[in-house]
């Protein structure tokens, strides 16, 4: 599996429709780390199920008129948090403006999302490779931002046994993808135990798209 750490990571072209914008979301760092804070105390993080009976390694939330869950019934969108019954913390204009840039900044105009889902990574999580399928419109794309300890993302092909690459994320970096990238399998390596001055051992990522 190559690594992939170019020098170059301002605007790097992962495949036609994929982008890594290196360190993107700089300006607005500390604000949007202030603003999980205050979601995770109305809807809190939990370790969602797989539909198989697994105990998912990365904890989760979301924002928006929608929200990403998991649980033996299946994957899907719900308007609620099941863990609390109520509808998911409205979408902050700081997050909706941060992915409509970087969409635009990649070559996605008139991006809206009404679905962030933020995971949270403790050392030793992981996320396997997978498709971004759930939702009804795959003509938007996909805006994922890395915040807090580095990790090693998961960039693979069309096809599940596709050979991934590993691509250095950083705190800040925003990878996009859309078009004829948009059903690219894609996860994150097992994290390393590591520290970050914001996040102490945490890894966040806000993962925005339009869900209808």
């Amino acid at each position: 599996m190559p690594d992939l750490f170019p020098d170059d990571r301002e605007h790097l072209s992962l495949d036609p429709g994929a982008v890594l914008l290196g360190g993107f979301a700089l300006p607005v760092d500390r604000t949007l780390l202030e603003v999980i804070t205050h979601v995770a105390e109305t809807a809190p993080f939990c370790h969602l199920e797989t539909p198989g009976g697994r105990r998912m390694s990365v904890a989760m939330t979301n924002v928006g008129r929608l929200g990403w869950v998991s649980d033996r019934h299946g994957y899907r969108y719900s308007p609620v948090d099941p863990l609390t019954g109520r509808p998911w913390p409205a979408m902050p204009p700081n997050f909706a403006a941060l992915a409509t840039k970087a969409a635009a900044t990649a070559g996605f105009s008139n991006f809206a999302p009404e679905a962030c889902l933020i995971n949270r990574y403790a050392s030793g999580a992981k996320l396997s490779l997978h498709q971004d399928r759930d939702e009804r419109n795959l003509d938007q794309p996909i805006v994922s931002v890395s915040l807090g300890v580095d990790a090693r993302f998961l960039w693979g092909g069309q096809g599940r046994t596709d050979r991934p690459r590993r691509v250095a994320l950083h705190h800040g970096d925003v990878v996009v993808w859309g078009g004829p990238a948009r059903l690219t399998y894609h996860g994150v390596d097992t994290l390393v135990e590591s520290s970050h001055p914001l996040t102490g051992t945490l890894r966040y990522n806000l993962t925005f798209r339009t869900a209808n």
